[in-house]
């Protein structure tokens, strides 16, 4: 499993996660990883954090991280996984990864790496610009499926 973040700009850290992912994971993660690629995409202070309300994402030791550092977050609808970009990339990954046939989890770990960073910040900053649009049709399909 993989945990990764984007902006606009591009493509930030990409971090496998070991085992099953638990909250305090999460949190780890973030500590280690979001600050640091909010920097490396230099966005500045007006950002704001995009999840899933995956449990672990939404529980009370994320939250209280999330408040303590001072993360805006967007609130996210339930169910809503058509809105989420990131899913994208994580498609775009894994065609790229598959193209180069890894032949055991080292060679995965090390292609995916390497094919996250060559996603091209054009297409990055095309899934920020286009989440108006996700957002507007998914409320207009009132949470059923969409092309996205």
């Amino acid at each position: 499993m993989l945990w990764g973040c984007f902006a606009a700009g591009g493509t930030g850290a990409l971090h496998k996660i070991d085992g099953i992912m638990r909250q305090e994971n999460d949190v780890d993660i973030l500590k280690q990883h979001l600050k640091t690629s909010v920097r490396k995409l230099n966005i500045g202070h007006k950002w704001v954090f995009l999840m899933n309300n995956d449990p672990k994402h939404t529980s009370k030791l994320v939250e209280k991280w999330l408040k303590d550092n001072k993360v805006k977050v967007l609130e996210w609808p339930s169910q809503s996984s058509d809105l989420n970009p990131i899913e994208n990339l994580w498609a775009k990954l894994k065609k790229c990864v598959q193209a180069r046939r890894p032949t055991n989890r080292t060679q995965l770990l090390q292609l995916c790496q390497e094919e996250w960073a060559k996603i091209h910040p054009i297409y990055c900053g095309k899934l920020v610009e286009g989440y108006p649009k996700r957002f507007t049709e998914v409320k207009q399909f009132k949470g059923n499926v969409t092309k996205y």
